[in-house]
C-alpha cells in the first residue's frame, strides 16, 4: 500500500518512516511530488492542521495521505506556543530561536510548574474509488514531561533539547533515534494509525471517524 506522508519537515518524514519500517505500506513523501502546493496551517487546532493537510495532499496525488500537526504544551504558558510551536519565535523561526524564546519565558518558572506534554495529531485520508473514498480517520499521541533550564543533547527536532522525559532521565534530544521513537508522541499516534492501516481492506473497510 502506498501512503504519502503529508510533510515537508524532513525529522518528521525521517521518524515516521522508521516507525514504519517493516509494513507492508510503501512510504512516498512529497518530493515524489514536486507539484503539489504547500497547505497553509492556520486552523485552531492540531486536528484541523492534519486534517487540512492530508485532504490537500490526498486530493492532489489520489493516494492514502497520511498528516502529522504536533506540538509542545507548556502547563505554565497555558498550553502555549501549541499550534505555534514551529513559528513561535516569529517571522524567520526555526528551532534555535523558538528554544531560545521558550528559555527566556521560562527563566523564573520554579521546577515544580515545569510540566509540559508533546501532542501529535496524526489524519488519515484517502480520496478516490481505490482507496475508500472521502474516508477520514484521526488520531492523537501526549507524552507527558517537563522543561528543562537549558538545551541538552544534539539529536532530534524541534523542541526535544528541552524535553525532559523522566522514565528514561534524560531530554528527547539526548537519546538515540530508536528509543525516541519507542515513547514519543509521535510513535504513540503512528502505533494507533498502523493499526487502523492492517485493519483496512480496500476500498470498503473505512468509516467516517
Amino acid at each position: 500500500m502506498d501512503l504519502v506522508i503529508a510533510t515537508r519537515n524532513n525529522g518528521k518524514l525521517r521518524e515516521i518512516k522508521a516507525m514504519l519500517k517493516g509494513t507492508r505500506i510503501r512510504v512516498l513523501s512529497l518530493d515524489d511530488f514536486p507539484g503539489c502546493p504547500e497547505v497553509v496551517e492556520d486552523k485552531e487546532t492540531f486536528r484541523e492542521n492534519a486534517l487540512k493537510k492530508a485532504r490537500a495532499v490526498a486530493e492532489y496525488t489520489g493516494k492514502i495521505a497520511l498528516a502529522d500537526d504536533s506540538g509542545l504544551s507548556v502547563d505554565a504558558l497555558g498550553g502555549a506556543p501549541g499550534v505555534y510551536s514551529a513559528r513561535f519565535s516569529g517571522p524567520g523561526a526555526d528551532d534555535l530561536k523558538n528554544n531560545r524564546k521558550l528559555l527566556r519565558m521560562m527563566k523564573d518558572v520554579p521546577d515544580e510548574r515545569r510540566g509540559a506534554q508533546f501532542v501529535c495529531v496524526m489524519a488519515l485520508v484517502g480520496r478516490g474509488q481505490s482507496t475508500g473514498f472521502g474516508t477520514e480517520k484521526t488520531v492523537k499521541g501526549i507524552v507527558r514531561g517537563r522543561i528543562t533550564r537549558e538545551m541538552r543533547g544534539p539529536r532530534g527536532f524541534g523542541y526535544d533539547p528541552l524535553f525532559y522525559y523522566s522514565p528514561k532521565g534524560m531530554t528527547f534530544a539526548q537519546m538515540g533515534p530508536e528509543e525516541k521513537n519507542r515513547v514519543s508522541h509521535r510513535a504513540r499516534a503512528l502505533a494507533k494509525i498502523k493499526d487502523i492501516i492492517n485493519k483496512m481492506q480496500l476500498p470498503h473497510s473505512w468509516g467516517r471517524s
